[in-house]
């Protein structure tokens, strides 16, 4: 007489482990593989977020539900191997570029976040989504990530002390003698070279190091890796949604939604299609994994945190064999477990999360090879998209070059017919802002 295992058969028809030809075995070593490559999140997005002011146990608390909430409800409802957490480039721009650039109170930006997040909800429900991807032009989404990738990367640069103000050129090469410059160069050197060598978790491991040597020579202070739970109630629903709805605001709430719209849709796809889950080159169960991001959007919104994203280091976790939800599930409980790590995420100094920033900037810009460079009326809004966000510290003001000068270019060069009417109506709406309202 045989016995029946209840926990296996919930799985199985949870995650229909067999019919997508895995195991529970397997699929928890992919969400393990997955967590080491993304789990440095819970270390850097506390780091910048706190910049506006927030307070960084309570970013650190909501990083982790965020995330965790994302991943559950990915896994279980939609059933793909693809995990979310606050999104690197989106938490850059909430803090450098809203924040502290445009003096947006903190809370304030949070309810941009959270009325994204509706949005995606609402279009999500119908086909809204795919027809505004499909219609923004290849060299533009291409540029759009690359200028967000040099945006990271001149954030990281100032952050290390590798770059300062200088009144004669705007920036200057700062004092690389200086030991927490060298030990961040010392850990972008190690991310890039366990990179190389396949290791799993480069990342963490390279701000791990650092911040054991900044330790070490006394230029952190440690204190301690377990601990209590920080209180979520500094950052827990104080959004503030008052003089949300002016016009440089709504012009934050559209790049919150459009730059995660481009991000979530490309890693689901790109993700998916490496997971052999794709079918006649179209996403199954599509709405549900729509459903599982813009509902993490505005849950890490309501918790405190900046946009949440599904992260392409799922691919680590998708090359280990995870095919079904219950990778994005097994990394959603990691996070969780990670609640009792706070003082090990507030002992890492700065420069530590710098290399961090800086290697995300490379991955991100190695899209740009695909633009069309031999188009010139393809080329100059792509160019004018990549070097705005970084020369004006603003991904808002790339977005806007890149969609006012396609527009334009195309125009005057006898073109027009070929731009596609969403092109049109963001370009003038972004003219409108800029004439109305200035930068």
């Amino acid at each position: 007489m045989t016995t029946s295992n209840p926990s296996a058969g919930l799985l199985e028809r949870l995650f229909k482990l067999s019919e997508n030809k895995t195991t529970f075995r397997t699929e928890v070593l992919a969400g393990v593989t997955t967590f080491l490559t993304m789990c440095y999140i819970i270390i850097v997005n506390p780091l910048i977020l706190s910049a506006t002011g927030m307070d960084h146990g309570a970013v650190f608390v909501a990083t982790c539900l965020a995330a965790a909430i994302g991943c559950l409800v990915m896994g279980i409802v939609a059933n793909y191997p693809i995990a979310l957490a606050p999104g690197m480039g989106l938490n850059a721009y909430f803090t450098y570029s809203v924040c502290i650039g445009m003096g947006v109170p903190w809370q304030t930006a949070l309810a941009a976040v959270f009325m994204s997040g509706l949005i995606f909800i609402v279009i999500s429900m119908f086909k809204i989504r795919e027809a505004i991807v499909n219609a923004i032009p290849m060299s533009l989404k291409f540029a759009i990530g690359g200028g967000i990738g040099l945006f990271l990367a001149l954030v990281a640069l100032k952050n290390a002390g590798i770059i300062v103000d200088n009144q004669a050129t705007l920036v200057g090469l700062g004092d690389i003698k200086q030991p927490t410059v060298l030990l961040s160069l010392l850990g972008f050197f190690l991310v890039v070279i366990m990179h190389h060598f396949r290791v799993r978790g480069a990342i963490i491991i390279s701000i791990l190091v650092i911040t054991v040597l900044a330790t070490a020579l006394g230029l952190n202070e440690f204190k301690g890796v377990v601990g209590a739970i920080p209180s979520i109630a500094p950052t827990f629903l104080q959004m503030d949604f008052k003089g949300l709805f002016t016009a440089s605001l709504v012009g934050v709430i559209f790049v919150f939604f459009l730059v995660d719209l481009f991000d979530s849709t490309g890693t689901l796809v790109g993700v998916s299609h490496r997971a052999g889950l794709l079918k006649d080159g179209k996403l199954p169960r599509l709405k549900k994994a729509l459903f599982a991001d813009s509902t993490a959007i505005v849950a890490g919104a309501a918790l405190g945190t900046s946009s949440t994203t599904p992260y392409i280091e799922s691919s680590a976790g998708v090359a280990a064999g995870g095919r079904t939800g219950l990778t994005a599930v097994v990394v959603g409980l990691l996070f969780i477990a990670c609640l009792f790590l706070a003082p090990l995420a507030q002992s890492v100094p700065g420069f530590a999360t710098a290399p961090a920033l800086l290697f995300v900037g490379v991955l991100m810009i190695q899209g740009i090879v695909n633009i069309e460079w031999d188009d010139i009326t393809e080329a100059v809004p792509a160019f004018l998209t990549i070097v705005f966000m970084p020369f004006t510290y603003s991904i808002a003001d790339g977005i806007a070059m890149g969609f006012i000068s396609y527009a334009l270019i195309k125009l005057f060069t006898g073109k027009a017919a070929t731009v596609p009417y969403m092109v049109w109506i963001i370009a003038v709406l972004w003219m409108i802002k800029f004439a109305v309202f200035g930068g």
